[in-house]
């Protein structure tokens, strides 16, 4: 009996073990492909903007979104969760999946919280994964019509021969409009109110009507205000000057130099997602901002395509935000 017992326990032994070394043997033949990201995306990806609908932000990601729709074979949703500076959205994939079905658009503003608010439920570097820099809409320095002055040298001069007098608007509290604008100010010793809105579009019609002298906004939010002439476009806040605008100078040739700031876009996914997947978003993003399509419609919205490696991004993004909390410091500005 005893004999007969080990006789019949060995045939499911030897299933157990072929079993074993099948499902071994398919895990070593599937690593490869995943290890290529074979078979992502086999669903929809959600791409997270945390900013309103129709902004400069919206409208880039959106070229973005349809251009990686049509490269990847599945939708690219955009989903809008704006509020609190971009800090809600970003809050929302910080907590979603590693999985790189939720992507995070994100703009300057995530290397502006974590100086601004006095609590913020995520960290920038621990639960994000870079993928790639996208974009960077500039910003421009405008002015009122009624402004008696056609460059910055003449601005400033007439600034400081009204100190108290000038106010300037921007997009928010902390927002990069906002901090360009204090950083003019400041630099060239001018005595100016800020004032906040909530959001662009309102800024720029109390520019129009005159509530309001100047502010840094962004090019695609002013560009149809100057070319009617209801805004005076002063300089542009970008390195070089730009292909949209030629004959209007940088502020780092109108006396600031070395002065450059831009409302810069990103792809992040949360931390923990497969470095394949991260990956393949990076080469398909890449391929998507070499496309002659996708760069004239940028151009239409005064943004420049931009790209990197995810980790040529994260540096940039480390480097943003000492940059920032440094500024942020200095405007003494702090947020709940």
């Amino acid at each position: 009996m005893h004999s007969s017992a080990i006789r019949a326990a060995r045939p499911p032994q030897r299933r157990s073990l072929l079993l074993a070394t099948a499902a071994a043997i398919l895990a070593t033949a599937a690593a490869p492909a995943f290890a290529q990201g074979g078979g992502y995306p086999s669903k929809p990806i959600t791409m997270v903007v945390p900013f309103p609908p129709g902004g400069p932000t919206d409208l880039v990601a959106r070229v973005l979104a349809q251009k990686l729709s049509e490269q990847l074979g599945q939708n690219v949703l955009v989903d809008n969760r704006g509020g609190a500076n971009g800090n809600i959205g970003a809050q929302l994939v910080a907590k979603a999946p590693a999985d790189g079905y939720t992507l995070l658009y994100n703009t300057s503003s995530i290397a502006l919280s974590p100086a601004l608010y006095k609590s913020v439920s995520y960290d920038v570097q621990k639960d994000f994964a870079p993928v790639a820099l996208v974009a960077v809409v500039p910003l421009a320095l405008v002015t009122h019509p009624s402004v008696p002055a056609s460059n910055v040298k003449e601005f400033v001069a007439y600034a400081k021969a009204h100190p108290g007098k000038l106010s300037y608007g921007s997009a928010g509290n902390g927002n990069v409009t906002h901090l360009g604008a204090f950083q003019f100010v400041q630099a060239n010793g001018i005595d100016a109110a800020h004032v906040p809105y909530k959001g662009s579009a309102p800024a720029d019609v109390d520019l129009v009507g005159g509530q309001i002298q100047f502010m840094t906004d962004t090019v695609n939010s002013v560009m149809a205000f100057v070319r009617d002439k209801r805004m005076k476009m002063l300089a542009v806040t970008t390195a070089k000057r730009m292909s949209l605008f030629p004959d209007v100078p940088t502020l780092a040739e109108s006396g600031m130099p070395g002065f450059e700031v831009g409302a810069w876009q990103g792809v992040m996914v949360p931390a923990g997602t497969p470095a394949p997947v991260v990956d393949r978003l990076n080469a398909e993003i890449v391929k998507a901002l070499k496309a002659s399509d996708v760069r004239e419609r940028l151009a239409l919205q005064g943004a420049e395509p931009l790209g990197s490696t995810p980790a040529e991004y994260g540096a940039y993004v480390r480097k943003e935000l000492a940059r920032w909390a440094g500024v942020v410091k200095a405007t003494g500005v702090t947020l709940d």
